[in-house]
């Protein structure tokens, strides 16, 4: 039992920094007046959501599974404050780091309606913070962390990263979508000058 935490807890960190590297790339996506990766906006965003959940639910996994491992030993309050940890505390630590900021985002994003626009808006930035405190974390901590198929992984998800931000910076992209000019039809024209008076 204990080498099926041990494993799933490895395995649920790994996947959950991949659907965070998909969740930042979408993020960045949406904020776009074209379409990303060829899909409508409502689907970008759509995605982004389910991905972030989904990437929420893989932590809890993680963080879970250690806690109740026998090998990681982690203690309840290392889950909450960063580096106080006895084993590589720095590394443990973003993890932790990591998970805390999810926690606000999550809490954030649940109150949103609650809180307003604009300060939601500020804690959901956190999320771009995540992302390399989460890779940081899984290149620093761990058994796998010399392994060449968690080097692979991991460079492939910054390298996601890294376009989309090249992308976001570059000309190319476009906040806002581009808006048609609205005709009004000729019938209703008279009208229309006649309200502008």
């Amino acid at each position: 039992m204990t080498d099926a935490l041990w494993y799933f807890a490895r395995g649920s960190g790994v996947v959950s920094l991949v659907l965070l590297t998909i969740v930042v790339a979408l993020g960045i996506g949406a904020r776009s007046g074209k379409p990303a990766f060829n899909l409508p906006r409502f689907a970008v965003s759509l995605l982004h959501r389910n991905a972030a959940l989904l990437a929420v639910v893989f932590l809890a996994g993680h963080v879970i599974s250690l806690l109740f491992d026998p090998y990681a030993q982690l203690r309840l309050f290392e889950l909450i404050v960063p580096f106080v940890g006895n084993y590589r505390p720095v590394w443990q630590g973003l993890g932790t780091l990591g998970f805390d900021l999810m926690i606000a985002i999550v809490v954030t994003s649940l109150l949103r309606h609650r809180l307003g626009t604009r300060a939601w808006r500020a804690v959901h930035w956190l999320a771009y913070l995540c992302w390399p405190v989460a890779l940081l974390h899984g290149l620093g901590t761990g058994t796998d962390n010399g392994a060449w198929w968690l080097w692979a992984i991991s460079l492939t998800c910054a390298g996601v990263i890294t376009a989309a931000v090249v992308w976001r910076l570059s000309p190319a992209f476009t906040r806002f979508p581009a808006r048609k000019e609205r005709r009004v039809a000729l019938r209703l024209q008279p009208q229309l000058e006649e309200v502008s008076r």
